[in-house]
């Protein structure tokens, strides 16, 4: 039997296709464009993400007998806003979640609603790249377009929407829009009214391993499919990548260096932090979690790298960064090229190098920069540990972690070893494991993460390495407010 994993990323969809023992028999990537129409806009053409996994898929079940598919899962992108019409068709591009537009909606929503209430709503306030408001936004500045919306969906869900005909949405991926009663795991009707929306415009809410229908008649035959292969709800791609690790049930840690950073922490119990600067969300598993998501991680090595030194040859880039010039940089990077989420969750702060001098060189400049992204998910792992968290070791993913340079440096930055496991396939493989929960073959996600899952390799830190980290993180948690206050005259 076989079962297929979708990850609906922003740059492009990659589908794993997975047999009942967990090994990975093929995998496929279809890239899509990414538009910027305004500067801070990011938006994509959902049709885009359709015909990627719709020629995905042919390809990715050329080799085998489509009809031994089981079952479908299907992580991605989170709180981008699709809006269907009446007849289900795509209102406007959606809007995604590094879309910087909606200042103004979430400082109305912080102030005229209140944090407080938000939170007690929500579990959470209000942040630039989440749903509702992006919904404030476009009913503000597009009323012609949201007079239109019959349903509104999340990246992820647009495609079980294509596969199956059926509106759904997980509870993982409902948690980031901003219109979730996250302790219910219901959608909550006074942040509803807020947006000016109706219950009966939100698609129904599922547990991520549940099966939301089976591959529509038309679907099933243009791929060879059985008509009763079944596609669970499936999760937002950091709950998805976490079920991939392992990080599932009490107490698990997973850090996450993809476009976006994320430390994702699980638990069996739901808990806020009093100061929102970590979100509170539902997980795949059927548990909650704590996240901090950081805008631009690996994105900032792609940026450095590719656009400004011109090369996207990253291995020799890092080679030039000396192990002795590990702890000992005298150049500090912030790595808010689009604004920042967790902790500080400020729009208008940017990316900054600082302490450049006539000797400065290249190698330093590389050195800081992934220095700059280690300490800033340091300071959502602080936060984390001030709940009380108990974070000894974690799970390190995202092509990243990739880098052995990028691997000792967080390890010694954050402390703690850091663990990669031997399947390391991002939300693919974790929206795979939620299809065989849902299609029969494990009887939870925390059996079937733990009987799939194995550690490959441990990141050690070092103790002398770890204590020039210290000293230099000290120093870089001072450089943000003290230029907060500039950020937004540069604009």
């Amino acid at each position: 039997m076989y079962y297929i994993g979708i990850d609906l990323g922003t740059s492009a969809v990659k589908l794993l296709l997975v047999r009942d023992n967990g090994v990975i028999v093929n995998s496929v990537s279809k890239e899509y464009p990414l538009f910027f129409p305004r500067p801070g806009w990011s938006e994509q053409d959902p049709a885009d993400w359709w015909a990627g996994c719709l020629s995905g898929l042919k390809e990715l079940l050329a080799s085998i007998d489509p009809r031994e598919v089981e079952a479908i899962g299907c992580g991605g992108q989170m709180h981008g806003l699709v809006a269907l019409d009446a007849r289900d068709r795509v209102i406007r591009p959606a809007i995604l979640w590094n879309d910087g537009r909606t200042g103004e909606e979430t400082d109305r929503l912080n102030t005229a609603v209140g944090r407080d209430r938000l939170s007690a709503l929500t579990a959470n306030i209000a942040f630039a790249g989440f749903t509702a408001p992006k919904l404030l936004w476009m009913r503000s500045h597009e009323p012609g377009n949201f007079a239109r919306i019959a349903k509104i969906m999340l990246p992820k869900d647009y495609i079980n929407y294509r596969l199956t005909g059926i509106h759904s949405c997980d509870q993982s991926d409902a948690g980031g829009t901003l219109l979730l009663d996250v302790e219910h795991r219901r959608w909550s009707r006074e942040m509803l009214s807020v947006c000016g929306i109706s219950e009966a415009q939100m698609p129904r809410l599922y547990e991520s391993y549940e099966v939301v229908g089976t591959v529509l008649p038309g679907i099933a035959a243009e791929l060879g499919l059985r008509e009763d292969v079944k596609v669970v709800a499936g999760a937002g791609d950091n709950a998805a990548a976490a079920v991939g690790t392992g990080t599932v049930g009490e107490g698990g840690c997973n850090i996450s260096l993809g476009t976006s950073g994320t430390i994702f922490v699980s638990s069996k119990r739901f808990s806020v932090d009093p100061n929102n600067a970590l979100h509170a969300f539902p997980h795949a598993d059927g548990g909650w979690h704590l996240m901090g998501c950081m805008l631009s991680a690996a994105a900032c090595n792609r940026w450095f790298c590719g656009d400004i030194l011109g090369t996207r040859d990253y291995g020799a880039e890092q080679a030039s960064v000396l192990p002795e010039a590990l702890g000992r940089n005298r150049v500090f990077f912030l790595p808010y090229l689009m604004g920042e989420r967790s902790p500080i969750n400020d729009v208008n702060a940017r990316g900054t190098f600082i302490g450049m001098t006539m000797d400065t060189s290249r190698a330093d400049l590389v050195q800081a920069m992934l220095e700059g992204v280690a300490f800033a998910v340091r300071d959502s792992f602080e936060v984390a540990r001030s709940l009380g968290a108990d974070i000894s070791r974690s799970r390190f993913c995202g092509g990243g972690s990739r880098s052995p340079l990028w691997r000792k440096i967080f390890a010694n930055v954050l402390g703690i070893p850091l663990e990669m496991v031997k399947t390391e396939q991002g939300p693919g493989y974790g929206a795979a494991i939620l299809a065989m929960v849902g299609g029969g073959l494990f009887p939870s996600v925390e059996e079937a993460a733990g009987a799939l899952t194995e550690i490959g390799s441990v990141t050690e830190p070092e103790p002398e390495l770890t204590a020039l980290y210290e000293d230099r993180y000290r120093r870089f948690r001072r450089i943000y407010p003290a230029l907060r206050p500039l950020f937004p005259e540069l604009l």
